[in-house]
């Protein structure tokens, strides 16, 4: 769909919500070593600050973000899991059913393992840096954004409010959302995004010729939809096997929703872990580990 009709659909709020409940995708590349995304920095105290406006996509896709899920843990060899997970396209996931059989044996140090391997939820979408006071060169620029639940549940807020003298809001639009400030605090050793919102709605820009240009730069989401994009089965319980040092991943015929299993709280006297960054932040970190070994 062309710039043109992009204002007539940008309104269309229930689609959106509707539209939240089913979409999956995958990332084709570590978003980490990425250029086209975008990532908060924040300082030694773990506060970070920065403005952001979430971009429509595709005016032809059915939502303007993609959503997947991936794994990233260390096995007894010392080596790293971080993959992407099939269960993101609809596919059986070797880590999945591995998960599955721990979880249903009932032996508690068998859930334990479960947390620690869990699948974490990301979305992906287009923002323009508004402001980033820690690399102003970011400022004006188009980027991919990728984040948690935490933050998606805010985008949420505002298409669906509680409360009867609250309007929704479509966060996407170029005409009738509104900047996101995104504020970091480390709370407890976790990065915590609660202090983050919306300001009040107005449009990107009044010049039309401003903001066609801005929906041109756009980077491509329906990649991420395309399951050659993803290892195959195989591929992956080989490199499963690989980080737990087995000849073959333990499997069971269904996989948990592990994505609602709790992961077991870090110590608070414990340096940063994997347990203790949060879903947002995991990928990255996971990554710069497994670089590191």
């Amino acid at each position: 769909m062309s710039f043109a009709n992009l204002k007539r659909k940008s309104t269309d709020i229930s689609k959106l919500v509707e539209a939240a409940n089913g979409s999956g995708a995958t990332n084709k590349q570590n978003p980490g070593k990425d250029e086209r995304f975008w990532q908060p920095t924040v300082d030694k105290a773990g506060n970070g600050y920065a403005v952001l406006r979430f971009l429509p996509g595709d005016a032809d896709a059915a939502t303007p973000w993609v959503r997947y899920w991936d794994h990233g843990f260390k096995g007894p060899t010392g080596q790293w899991y971080i993959e992407k997970s099939l269960s993101s396209i609809g596919q059986p996931d070797p880590v999945g059913e591995a998960n599955a059989l721990l979880w249903n044996s009932g032996i508690e140090s068998n859930k334990a393992i479960v947390r620690e391997r869990k699948r974490n939820l990301r979305y992906v979408a287009n923002v323009l840096i508004v402001s980033d006071p820690s690399n102003p060169e970011n400022e004006g620029q188009v980027k991919l954004f990728r984040f948690g639940k935490k933050i998606f549940d805010k985008i949420m807020d505002v298409m669906q409010p509680q409360f009867p003298d609250e309007k929704p809001m479509s966060p996407f639009s170029m005409w009738e959302g509104a900047d996101f400030v995104l504020k970091i605090r480390n709370v407890e050793g976790y990065r915590n995004y609660d202090k983050s919102e919306f300001k009040s709605v107005s449009a990107i820009s009044d010049d039309e010729a401003k903001l066609e240009e801005l929906y041109n730069k756009q980077h491509d989401l329906s990649e991420w939809t395309d399951p050659k994009n993803y290892k195959s089965y195989d591929e992956l319980k080989a490199r499963l096997a690989a980080v737990l040092g087995e000849s073959a991943p333990r499997t069971a015929k269904q996989e948990v929703a592990l994505d609602e299993v709790a992961p077991a709280p870090a110590p608070k006297s414990t340096p940063a872990t994997a347990e203790s960054v949060d879903d947002d932040d995991t990928l990255s970190y996971f990554a710069k580990l497994a670089a590191d070994d």
